[in-house]
């Protein structure tokens, strides 16, 4: 499976996303090719089913990885009439996205209606208002104002699955809603940041006094983590104002992920997921060319682009799926002599949504030069 973490957002600084137009690759012999990032696009908008990422190896819609392809639509650009029906689809189910199962549940989980709340603003929505729901509400509900865990965003329910990644999704989400709880959300976000420039993935207990990254230890609860790292960046570059803090954070976020790109622009993961793969490497790219770091940010994209599908693959196990990313070069070499099955899909279909919008940073001029 791929690292198995609920992705990613998109940058915002109002309602509506920020759009990045891939160029078009010119020839004089051949008509004109879209860029890898729109092939990517287009495979991706040919997954949904009804506006949503259906898992058919285990007979449900994914709300969370539809949220995620929705996001890499908006980055990449040229899909709006998708992300307007992926929306709609959301908006349809937005209790059950949030609750398990309805609204009718006790149980509230707080990184899937932060997520909410971030799709909501990056389509163009009323979080407010999305699907009937005031979600930016819901979210504030789960918003800790006990100490010592002020600002940190907690699950309704009796097990309490919220993290970091659900973390960045609130300071974004609320931080652009204008929330009275905004501000403790984001500083709880930074207190996730160790010193030496990464976000970890979990929590300290809830009863720890420190309940900073430096605080846990290195080697568990404070294990140093690309994917987090990543997706901190995006959710703070996405931020209206950015304040004094907020600034030295991204930067030593970017600092800390230049530092640990290998040699050949990849990066790997978490604790568990430390080999280079395209989940890791695309959303570090992605991250990096946000922040200006467009020579890191273009060999990432250089490394995902070679395990994109690509070319005529007409009469071959990979027809149909032109565009896709593969996880890594053995689910590749998979693809190509097997093609992409039901129990392969899932992966491929959450590599490609965090990955796709790297490749943008193969265009130089893509990347915002600081």
């Amino acid at each position: 499976m791929c690292s198995g973490k609920d992705f990613t957002l998109r940058h915002l600084l109002s309602t509506a996303a920020v759009l990045v137009t891939g160029a078009l690759v010119m020839t004089m012999s051949a008509p004109a090719q879209a860029a890898q990032e729109d092939q990517s696009a287009r495979w991706l908008t040919h997954e949904l089913t009804n506006g949503l990422i259906h898992n058919d190896q285990y007979a449900f819609d994914d709300y969370g990885l539809t949220a995620d392809t929705a996001f890499a639509l908006a980055a990449i650009g040229g899909e709006g009439d998708t992300v307007r029906t992926i929306r709609r689809a959301l908006a349809q189910h937005v209790d059950s996205w949030t609750t398990g199962v309805d609204f009718s549940s006790p149980d509230v989980y707080a990184g899937s209606t932060a997520k909410a709340v971030v799709l909501a603003e990056t389509t163009g929505a009323d979080p407010r208002s999305f699907g009937g729901v005031d979600v930016v509400r819901r979210l504030n509900n789960l918003v800790s104002d006990s100490a010592p865990t002020v600002g940190r965003i907690e699950d309704s329910a009796e097990a309490d699955y919220a993290n970091v990644i659900g973390q960045t999704f609130a300071a974004q989400g609320l931080s652009v809603a204008g929330s009275g709880k905004a501000d403790e959300t984001l500083r709880f976000l930074l207190k996730q940041q160790c010193s030496t420039g990464y976000f970890r993935l979990n929590f300290a207990a809830k009863d720890a006094t420190d309940q900073t990254c430096d605080g846990g230890a290195r080697a568990t609860t404070s294990a140093p983590d690309t994917d987090v790292t990543a997706l901190a960046v995006l959710g703070l570059t996405a931020l209206p104002h950015k304040s004094a803090a907020v600034r030295s954070a991204i930067s030593d976020a970017a600092g800390w992920l230049k530092r640990h790109q290998k040699d050949n622009g990849s990066f790997g993961g978490g604790p568990a997921t430390e080999a280079s793969n395209s989940n890791s490497t695309g959303l570090a790219g992605w991250a990096l060319g946000e922040t200006g770091s467009c020579n890191a940010a273009a060999r990432a994209a250089r490394w995902v682009g070679r395990l994109q599908v690509t070319g005529d693959v007409s009469g071959t196990p990979l027809a149909g799926d032109k565009g896709a990313i593969a996880y890594d070069r053995t689910r590749l070499a998979a693809g190509e002599t097997n093609g992409i099955g039901t129990e392969d899909r899932d992966q491929w279909r959450r590599a490609t949504a965090q990955a796709a919008p790297s490749l943008a940073n193969l265009n130089a001029s893509v990347c915002r030069a600081s």
